[in-house]
C-alpha cells in the first residue's frame, strides 16, 4: 500500500492509481544491468539500444520495454521485447498503450488553463463548481465540499478516501472486467468503503477521487465532454500529441498506433473496461513520444500562456507542507539531478530533468512489480544521456 504521507516520494506512485496495491504485493529487487565499460565508446543511441536488450533479458516478467528520449542534442526511441506474449510479436517504439495516472498530469495542466483564463479559483469550494448531485454525495459521506478547494483536488490533499486503493474495488475489478463504470459508481464507492482522512489542507493522501472529481469539473467548466476539454485546454494539434486520445470516451484518431497488450502478472488485458481508471485519475492512450513531448512543452512554459501558471503547478518542491506541494507532477532525486516525474500503473513512468534538459519517457506493458525495476532504468538512462 502507498504510504499516506509520502508527499513527492516515487514509492507513493507505484501505479497509475492505488488499483495496484493488489498487485504490487513486492517490490523487484533486480536491477538494470550496468553498461559494459565498452559500452561507452558506442554512439548514444547504440548505447541505450543495448541497455533495453539488457533490461529485457534481466526481466524477463516483462513482456518488453519502451523508451523514449529527448535531450538537447538527440531525440530517440526504441523497444526490445514482445507486444504480446501469445503472438510474440515484436513491441515497437511507436506502440500505444494506455497511461494510466499520467493522465494526472493532463487533468492538472488542463484545470490550471482554465485557472489562468479566470474561469475559476483554485481556492473555490468544490461545492460551487460540481455538480449539486455529486456535492450531496459527498455531503452523505461526511466531507465537507464546502471547505475542500479546488487546490486541494490537485494537490492530494483533500482528505477524500481512495476508492481504487481500497482492497474491495480492486477485487471487484479483477473480477469483473467488463463492468463499465460510472464516474459517480467511483465516488459514491469511496463514500460507502471509507471516511474523511484529514481536515482538507492538512495532509497528503494520494486519491483518484479527487482527480475524478477535477474530471467532472473540467467537463462543467467547459460545456464539453472530457476529451474535448484536454483537447482544446491543451491544444493537442499545437503540441503535436497526434496518437494520444481519451480511450473509450472520443472515437480513436485515425493516426492513432497499434496498442501494445498490457498485463495484470499474467493476464492480458485487452477485454477489460478502461472504465476502473477512466474519468480524470488515467484513461489517455498514447506513446512514449508523445508523453516525452508532452512534458518537455509544459515544462518548458509552452502550455500555460502565463509563466506564473507553471510556477503554481510546480509548488516549492523543497517544502513539507502540503500547501506548497506540486499539482499533477511530483519532484524527484535521480542520481545528481532533480527532476519532474509521474508513474502509471501499466509500468509507465516520464521523467523531465531541467538542469540537463533531458525528457524520457518508459513503459514496460507490466502492472505487477515493476515499480523499483523502472526507476533503477530510470537512472540507468540518466547515467548514458548525462555524459553527453
Amino acid at each position: 500500500m502507498k504510504p499516506r504521507s509520502c508527499y513527492s516520494s516515487r514509492k507513493c506512485l507505484a501505479g497509475a492509481s492505488s488499483l495496484a496495491a493488489i498487485l504490487l504485493a513486492a517490490s523487484v529487487t533486480a536491477r538494470a544491468a550496468p553498461a559494459p565499460a565498452t559500452a561507452t565508446a558506442a554512439p548514444l543511441p547504440a548505447q541505450l539500444s543495448q541497455l533495453l536488450h539488457r533490461f529485457a533479458r534481466a526481466h524477463p516478467s516483462f513482456p518488453g520495454v519502451v523508451l523514449a528520449v529527448t535531450t538537447p542534442k538527440l531525440t530517440w526511441s526504441g523497444a526490445a521485447g514482445v507486444a504480446d506474449r501469445a503472438t510474440r510479436k515484436p513491441l515497437g517504439a511507436t506502440a500505444g498503450f494506455g497511461i494510466a495516472s499520467v493522465t494526472k498530469t493532463f487533468t492538472a495542466a488542463a484545470i490550471l488553463r482554465l485557472f489562468e483564463d479566470g474561469k475559476l479559483s483554485l481556492d473555490d469550494p468544490i461545492a460551487k463548481d460540481l455538480s449539486p448531485a455529486t456535492a450531496a454525495i459527498l455531503r452523505r459521506g461526511g466531507y465537507d465540499v464546502d471547505a475542500i478547494h479546488v487546490r486541494n483536488l490537485l494537490q492530494h490533499t483533500s482528505g477524500l478516501y481512495d476508492y481504487a486503493g481500497d482492497p474491495a474495488y480492486q477485487t471487484f475489478v479483477v473480477g469483473h472486467p467488463h463492468h463499465r463504470w460510472t464516474r459517480g459508481e467511483q465516488v459514491r464507492f469511496a463514500m460507502t468503503h471509507g471516511k474523511p482522512l484529514f481536515q482538507p489542507g492538512t495532509g497528503f493522501h494520494y486519491s483518484d477521487t479527487g482527480y475524478v472529481l477535477l474530471g467532472e469539473l473540467l467537463e462543467r467548466q467547459t460545456r464539453h465532454s472530457l476529451a474535448a476539454a484536454y483537447r482544446t485546454l491543451l491544444d493537442f494539434d499545437r503540441l503535436g500529441l497526434d496518437h494520444t486520445y481519451l480511450e473509450t470516451l472520443e472515437p480513436t484518431p485515425t493516426q492513432a498506433k497499434p496498442r501494445a497488450h498490457q498485463y495484470l502478472d499474467a493476464t492480458d488485458t485487452p477485454g477489460f473496461d478502461p472504465s476502473f481508471d477512466l474519468y480524470g485519475g488515467g484513461g489517455l492512450v498514447s506513446t512514449v513520444d508523445d508523453i516525452t513531448r508532452f512534458y518537455r512543452v509544459l515544462l518548458g512554459g509552452h502550455v500555460f500562456k502565463k509563466p506564473a501558471t507553471l510556477g503554481t503547478m510546480l509548488g516549492k518542491p523543497r517544502s513539507t507542507r502540503p500547501g506548497d506541494l506540486g499539482m499533477g507532477i511530483f519532484a524527484e532525486s535521480i542520481g545528481p539531478e532533480t527532476c519532474w516525474h509521474h508513474d502509471g500503473f501499466w509500468g509507465t513512468t516520464v521523467v523531465h530533468c531541467p538542469r540537463i534538459g533531458v525528457t524520457f519517457a518508459i513503459t514496460v506493458n507490466q502492472a505487477d512489480n515493476f515499480d523499483s525495476a523502472v526507476h533503477e532504468l530510470d537512472a540507468a538512462v540518466l547515467r548514458l544521456v548525462g555524459r553527453t
